[in-house]
Order: C-alpha cells, then sequence, then structure tokens
C-alpha cells in the first residue's frame, strides 16, 4: 500500500496549518487507499540550506539533512498544505524542499492551499518547484480562503466542495504513485 505524507508547509506561531492538515489526514485516512502520515516541518528545524554540495549530487554532509531525507524517503507521494505569503510560497517550505533531490524523484504530489485568496499563487510556485525535481503535481487541488472557510477566522469549517477537490486530489496522488512505482525502483543518487 503507499505511503502518502501530508506536508503541514508552515512553522509560523498561531498557525492555521495544523487544523487544514490534521483534516487533510483524517479525511484521507477514511479512505483505505493508502497510508497517510502528517509530516509537520515544526518537527523537522533545517537550516537554511547549509550543505556544500547540491543535493542532486549528495550524499548529505549534515545530520540535520540525513534525517530530513530518511523521513521523505519512505513515502511514495505527498500532499503539500501550504499557506500563500505575499504572493507566494513560505520560505521554511522551500528550505525543506530544496534540502533534498533525490528523495523527491518520480512521486506524485498534491496540493492543499489556504490564504485571503485561496493560496493558489504559492501552488503555482510550487508546480514549477516540484516539476522541475522530477515529481508529479496532479491537476487537482484544493484551495481555503481564510476569509470565508474559518469561522470567525479560527476555526477551519470545510465545505462539502473542498471534500470533492481533496478527494480528487487524493485519488490522483494514489493513482500516479502507485504509476510512478516502477521508476522508483531505479536507483538514484542520494
Amino acid at each position: 500500500m503507499n505511503r502518502i505524507g501530508v506536508i503541514l508547509g508552515s512553522t509560523r506561531p498561531n498557525r492555521k496549518g495544523p487544523q487544514v492538515a490534521r483534516w487533510v489526514v483524517d479525511t484521507a485516512s477514511q479512505r483505505g487507499d493508502a497510508e497517510y502520515e502528517l509530516i509537520d516541518l515544526c518537527d523537522h528545524p533545517l537550516p537554511h540550506l547549509d550543505e556544500p554540495v547540491p543535493p542532486m549530487f549528495g550524499p548529505s554532509a549534515h545530520p540535520h539533512t540525513r534525517a530530513w531525507a530518511e523521513r521523505i524517503a519512505a513515502f511514495d507521494g505527498f500532499i503539500i498544505v501550504t499557506p500563500e505569503y505575499n504572493g507566494g510560497v513560505p520560505g521554511v517550505l522551500k528550505n525543506a524542499i530544496d534540502h533534498l533531490f533525490a528523495q523527491w524523484v518520480d512521486k506524485a504530489v498534491g496540493f492543499v492551499s489556504y490564504g485571503a485568496g485561496g493560496g493558489t499563487r504559492a501552488v503555482v510556485q510550487l508546480r514549477t518547484v516540484c516539476g522541475t525535481l522530477g515529481m508529479a503535481d496532479v491537476s487537482y487541488s484544493v484551495a481555503i480562503s481564510l476569509l470565508s472557510d474559518f469561522e470567525n477566522h479560527t476555526i477551519f469549517t470545510p465545505r462539502e466542495s473542498h471534500v470533492a477537490a481533496l478527494n480528487k486530489t487524493l485519488d490522483q496522488v494514489t493513482a500516479w504513485s502507485t504509476a510512478l512505482a516502477p521508476l522508483r525502483t531505479i536507483p538514484v543518487n542520494s
């Protein structure tokens, strides 16, 4: 069975992401088509990219990068839960992605974004980054508004349209993770 990591891409105090990420994991886990696990970047503090060699030429010199690589390598695909900060991806998320290369290659990725405008500009940036890393980004995504989808601007209240969009995203991520599995058996530099 595929293992799908749900990456919570914000470490900001008072962030809304844990509610959204927990909803993704809880909804996904009811499906029975894969194992879903939360990966909170707060649990994986990484300095600004400090590797002396680009990750594609690895191996990593630092224990923190090797631990992050081991954590990510265990998954067949990902759902990235991301806010949009000033029209883009949170720096901590980009930094976590940039620390690795081989661990992302030939894996499917879907996106759940949130922000005043649904976080869609962050997803546009992530599609470019993930594509460059050899990931297969699925076409469906979920966009959540901080203005209308949080009761009193604090409690996430997903609508049926969010559930439907998430299930389409999960359908694609699990299917594509399965389809890409033969490519992941080819050894790559780690």
